[in-house]
């Protein structure tokens, strides 16, 4: 066992929090830019993560849907 092992985990969406308060004032405007296209591709990520999770969805309910 690591002393790792010992510390809390991270709970989940801990690093959303962490951004929403994080001191914007220290970026110039290239490094906000940087970020804004960073953050779109991930948004866009989780857009079609969402897409396959329903499609699995409804691929599960129509192969149990017996009406």
């Amino acid at each position: 066992m690591t002393f790792e092992d010992l510390e809390p985990r991270p709970t989940r969406g801990a690093h959303l929090v962490a951004l929403t308060r994080e001191d914007l004032d220290v970026y110039s405007v290239d490094e906000l830019d940087e970020q804004i296209a960073t953050l779109g591709a991930e948004i866009e990520r989780r857009r079609q993560a969402i897409a396959a999770k329903r499609d699995k969805k409804s691929a599960a309910d129509a192969l149990f849907n017996f009406k």
